[in-house]
């Protein structure tokens, strides 16, 4: 396994982030941000997201925002020209868990040469369509392989998907209830 001697593993700067994680531990509210998307129907099954980062404050932290297209498949209407909300968590979880791997593997001085994820998930229209109250909405279960190819043994690449899991935000929010609170305004 490689020392953190460098100081870019991964593209992550080390430093930089024991910084980061130094700030945050000294104060907590350095580390507390609010996330906001906005969602507005465009026609028929179609959609866009618009994703920005803020402050405790409520002050944008970024000038820059995000969009993300929304569509169903054909097979309930739409017309395929995005992915779908399902979808989109599985590739949200992709996306964090890359980051896991890269930043704590970083941290712990192990170089990766590839890392890729495979995810899927079984849904089973009836809930969504309401044709059965037995049958639930979402997923059924989600299952994620992990390729992984770096400079370390097996224990250590357990240990570091040990880490990652424990810390990940999207694997904390697909496993454990996360309170919705939703407000109906009519416009």
């Amino acid at each position: 396994m490689a020392t953190t001697e460098k100081s870019v593993v991964n593209g992550v700067d080390v430093g930089a982030l024991e910084g980061a994680i130094g700030a945050i531990s000294d104060d907590p509210s350095a580390g507390m941000f609010t996330f906001k998307a906005e969602t507005e129907w465009q026609n028929a099954l179609k959609c866009v997201t618009t994703v920005n980062e803020f402050d405790q404050a409520g002050e944008s932290i970024h000038t820059q925002t995000f969009t993300l297209q929304g569509d169903e498949p054909e097979q309930i209407l739409g017309e395929r020209t995005a992915p779908n909300a399902v979808e989109h968590l599985l590739a949200a979880l992709g996306s964090c868990l890359s980051v896991g791997y890269a930043a704590n593997a970083a941290a712990m001085g192990i170089e990766l040469e590839s890392l890729r994820f495979e995810m899927d998930g079984d849904v089973d229209l009836r809930g969504f369509l309401g044709i059965s109250e037995n049958v639930r909405p979402g997923y059924d279960s989600i299952t994620c392989s992990v390729y992984i190819d770096a400079d370390a043994t097996e224990a250590e690449l357990e240990q570091l998907r040990e880490r990652v899991e424990t810390t990940s935000p999207l694997v904390d929010i697909i496993t454990n209830h996360v309170p919705l609170e939703t407000h109906l305004v009519v416009e």
